[in-house]
């Protein structure tokens, strides 16, 4: 793990600091980053270059994607990860769901750490994972009600894939070796 965890450390840092390619970024006037929050490389790169963020994710380790939509998520009503509760928990369940919680505080100082040093550095200024994806202007979720609780979400989260997204036939050009299907999401 530590050494995954270096190598995208790693992999981020010559990204930010190769000059070349930064400048190559600065002068291309591109409209927005298309990145994964969970590396939150491409976030510190939009940051850099002042443009809109779109997040393209399942879920953060943590919570955070909670926390940086601020979406309502309390440990009385949203199941956390591994407990297998449900939304409809007794009091005891409750209890186990916060205690499930505690560890995400320290787990995600410790994960993050780097990405936020590395930040800091880069941009020039103090800045925490948290305050990188405050900035995301468009969270796609790969979320799905059938196998996820429901919860409650923020106007800047498009749920994509799942149940959201209906069936559809590509219209028949000539006879196609395969039939051939796409999504069609809400």
């Amino acid at each position: 793990m530590k050494r995954a965890s270096d190598l995208a450390i790693s992999s981020c840092a010559h990204l930010l600091y190769n000059k070349e390619l930064v400048r190559y970024l600065e002068e291309g006037r591109f409209d927005a980053v298309l990145t994964d929050p969970v590396l939150p490389c491409g976030q510190i790169l939009a940051e850099h270059l002042s443009i809109p963020s779109v997040f393209f994710l399942r879920g953060i380790p943590c919570g955070l994607d909670f926390e940086a939509t601020q979406c309502p998520s309390p440990p009385s009503y949203v199941p956390r990860a591994f407990t297998e509760h449900s939304d409809r928990m007794n009091f005891f369940q409750r209890v186990k769901n916060l205690i499930f919680d505690i560890p995400n505080y320290f787990l995600c100082d410790f994960a993050f750490q780097p990405f936020a040093k590395l930040a800091s550095e880069f941009l020039q200024r103090d800045v925490t994972v948290l305050d990188l994806l405050h900035q995301g202007s468009i969270w796609l979720m790969r979320l799905d009600f059938v196998l996820d609780y429901p919860r409650p979400l923020m106007p800047n989260i498009i749920l994509i894939g799942g149940v959201n997204c209906a069936h559809k036939k590509l219209p028949q050009v000539g006879a196609p070796v395969l039939p051939y299907h796409f999504f069609l999401c809400q």
